[in-house]
């Protein structure tokens, strides 16, 4: 159930800056992996490099938001909903890794495909926890739709 509460900003900050610094850190650790992908040979609809740590920021933000809106809920479920987020978090921080480091693909693509059905379930049971969280997640699943489908055009053409 939703009810109307206050807006704690510290946990709210706090919510903001774990995916954010989630991101970062992946970020750090492949640092050059937008000049990599540039000489990539690319799928159609490969957007430009600066494109995408524009869109990992807000998508960051947004994750931060729902993960605060669930937390502060008075959900009975939201445990469960906070653990699949750490792990989805984790699988996030790894995808890149997989990808730019070790140039695995195909196992970065299969592993996406696991992120993506982690947040459909957090998308789903956000449906009964506050469904402002289930809005800020939207743009999260389709991002990583379009992801998906930037790994397998570049392993199939790499």
């Amino acid at each position: 159930m939703e009810r109307k509460k206050k807006i704690r900003i510290m946990p709210l900050i706090v919510c903001i800056l774990i995916p954010l610094a989630v991101g970062g850190i992946s970020a750090f650790l492949t640092k050059d992996s937008m000049a990599q992908f540039a000489s990539m040979n690319q799928p159609p609809l490969s957007p430009p490099g600066i494109l995408f740590p524009i869109a990992w920021t807000i998508l960051y933000i947004l994750m931060g938001i729902a993960s605060y809106l669930v937390f502060a809920s008075g959900s009975t479920t939201k445990r469960l909903w906070l653990v699949v987020y750490a792990i989805q978090l984790a699988f996030n921080f790894l995808w890149s890794p997989f990808f730019f480091n070790l140039h695995l693909y195909w196992f970065a693509f299969v592993w996406l495909l696991a992120l993506w059905a982690m947040i459909l379930f957090l998308i789903l049971s956000a449906r009964k926890i506050n469904k402002n969280a289930v809005l800020c997640l939207v743009p999260y699943i389709l991002w990583c739709t379009f992801a998906a489908y930037l790994n397998a055009g570049v392993a199939v053409l790499n």
